[in-house]
């Protein structure tokens, strides 16, 4: 686990690399727009580490502008499944919440 957490930890590189599962390809600016609260500079910097690491594959095409695909690697794609897991685990905590608040404000939570 302390190794998995020390690849994908982190507050952006689930977010990323989820963004990546759902527009595989995805571009740069397409990432930096879905992640509006990540700068530049950390977008780039988690995405060189995801591709160090072997989560991710890099691919810069020779145009003007500079064109920049992101796609998981077979490695990579053993996460879907992690991910897809987080992703309806949040959805289940979030009905739970919603349930709970409406117990509360009827008075009937126990």
């Amino acid at each position: 686990m302390t190794l998995a957490m020390q690849v994908i930890g982190g507050k952006w590189k689930l977010l990323i690399l989820n963004a990546i599962r759902k527009e595989c390809p995805a571009r740069f600016g397409e990432l930096r727009d879905k992640m509006v609260d990540i700068t530049h500079a950390t977008l780039t910097a988690q995405l060189r580490e995801l591709e160090r690491d072997g989560v991710i594959e890099r691919k810069a095409y020779a145009v003007s502008p500079p064109k920049v695909e992101y796609k998981l690697t077979e490695l990579g794609k053993l996460l879907i499944p992690v991910m897809q897991a987080l992703c309806d685990w949040g959805e289940a905590f979030r009905q739970s919440a919603v349930v709970s608040a409406e117990r509360i404000e009827e008075g009937t939570a126990e």
